[in-house]
């Protein structure tokens, strides 16, 4: 059993769901990196997802572009993050899921890959490129690491899509709330809660919902149909204001306790 799926089993036996935030390696720096992933542990992270920096963030909009293009700047590669979760590791056992596209990856060479993401301690890879219809070898390289391999569900997946999804997918599927790129938004879509309800008749993986979830109503109101709520924007976006700030991962540990605020009040 994997460190995705020990999570999500503890917190369906307590009744609880899993607050999931992302970011991105190296903005400001690596070493903040690290201390931000303790600080968000603290303040109740369940699983941490981590940006893999990318020259063409597609996916993205353009306060998680803009924090790719400052790692960048500080030249943080694929193997700077591995090195990053080695060095959480010796701290910490919060489940880590690396967020990329395709490309920084098998930079490292497909034939290494699973054994390096397991030796440094990551526990899953959610490849934004990589489609099922393409991923049968890579699929194979993690599931030999015992890795997961998290895919993506999108509003306008029809329901053999989001089944080859599904058969495809290990530690949790993530449900796109919108079509179009990340980023903060007013409110959630009505289509995100169906969507899920969708995924549930092919699966009985954990379901997760990101894209433009960055407000404690957002989160509650994702926990009320599925399994976890992902915030990526909201929370990258505090670290872009308050890059200079010594006090900037304490920021950072208040912003995740009031994005999970609802958990206490709604604790059984």
């Amino acid at each position: 059993m994997t460190r995705i799926e020990a999570k999500f089993k503890s917190l369906n036996r307590e009744g609880r769901k899993a607050f999931i935030p992302y970011i991105t390696v190296g903005d400001p720096s690596v070493e903040a990196t690290q201390q931000i992933i303790l600080e968000l542990e603290r303040n109740g992270a369940d699983i941490v997802e981590l940006g893999v920096p990318f020259s063409d963030p597609m996916a993205d909009g353009p306060v998680i572009q803009r924090a790719s293009e400052r790692a960048l700047t500080n030249h943080v590669s694929v193997r700077d993050c591995l090195e990053l979760v080695r060095r959480v590791r010796q701290q910490s056992e919060v489940p880590i899921v690396l967020f990329s596209y395709l490309n920084p990856l098998l930079s490292i060479g497909l034939e290494r890959l699973g054994d390096e993401l397991r030796q440094a301690g990551v526990d899953g890879v959610l490849a934004t490129d990589l489609v099922p219809e393409e991923g049968d070898e890579f699929r194979a390289a993690m599931q030999a690491a015992g890795i997961d391999l998290i895919f993506l569900v999108a509003p306008t997946s029809t329901d053999e899509r989001i089944k080859r999804v599904t058969e495809a997918s290990s530690g949790f599927v993530y449900v796109v709330s919108r079509a179009g790129v990340t980023g903060v938004q007013q409110s959630l879509s009505e289509a995100a809660a169906n969507l899920v309800q969708r995924v549930r008749r092919f699966t009985d993986l954990a379901v997760a919902v990101g894209f433009g979830v960055s407000t404690p109503e957002h989160v509650a109101e994702v926990w009320q149909h599925a399994d976890a709520a992902v915030v990526g924007s909201r929370i990258v976006a505090e670290i872009e204001k308050n890059a200079g700030d010594p006090a900037l991962v304490e920021k950072v540990g208040a912003l995740a306790r009031w994005l999970v605020s609802s958990r206490s009040a709604n604790a059984p």
